[in-house]
């Protein structure tokens, strides 16, 4: 692939943002999915060769136009960031059912739409990269993660699967779990009494990104798990 265009899901103030900044520093042309219009604008104003999508992931109908854009417009993705994240928190007891297939869907549902769309290309060009971002909940279930945990270890192991399957064609999958509390301003007041070094920095979490992406042949990592070095695990 001769131009290097990322794709990039759930594009907010924090870990988003910090990764379509990232690879257009890189010289990528990113492509920006999230929801919220004017956020998209104004990233799209400040970082050069970025470009916003408005888009509800968890719509198949509406991510299929979407990726069908992108392509039009910018060209063959070589590379897919999906870190667009549904969330609920509650045992199995207290979240309805419906909440747990929404996260299912944004989770899980849409990579799997996005690479069935976006694999053949990559698999044509010998090359390319599919990355997830997603937390410790994608290795365990504690008991107020009932309607999450299930979706984000439905998701690791897809791409697993996916890494097994593409792997072999050129295309390098690779899992980062954010074992951390990111530092955004509604974390910094929830957490107002801890240091700076109990957050984990977005363009921290955007550099092993951009760095897993770009990994030689000869040592691919699947599972990536990063965390502050004073974390408890």
């Amino acid at each position: 692939m001769t131009e290097k265009i990322c794709l990039v899901t759930g594009v907010g103030p924090g870990t988003g943002k910090a990764i379509v900044e990232r690879f257009a520093d890189g010289g990528y042309t990113v492509a920006m999915l999230a929801r919220d219009s004017d956020r998209l604008a104004s990233i799209a104003k400040d970082a050069k060769g970025t470009h916003g999508y408005v888009c509800d992931v968890s719509n198949e109908e509406t991510l299929t136009a979407t990726i069908t854009r992108v392509q039009e417009e910018l060209g063959p993705v070589s590379c897919l960031i999906h870190n667009a994240v549904g969330g609920a928190f509650g045992s199995f007891l207290e979240v309805e059912p419906e909440v747990l297939e929404q996260n299912f869907r944004i989770n899980t549902l849409a990579l799997y739409h996005m690479a069935r769309q976006l694999a053949p290309a990559m698999i044509a060009a010998g090359e390319g990269v599919i990355i997830g971002t997603g937390n410790t909940s994608a290795y365990r279930g504690k008991d107020k993660f009932a309607a999450f945990a299930p979706t984000k270890a439905a998701q690791r192991i897809l791409l697993e699967s996916m890494a097994r399957t593409l792997g072999p064609d050129g295309v390098h999958c690779g899992y980062v779990a954010i074992d951390a509390v990111i530092d955004v301003p509604w974390t910094r007041e929830t957490f107002a009494d801890q240091p700076d070094d109990f957050f984990a920095k977005p363009e921290d979490i955007a550099g092993e990104v951009y760095h897993v992406a770009h990994q030689p042949r000869s040592t691919w990592t699947f599972d990536t798990v990063i965390r502050p070095f004073g974390e408890n695990w």
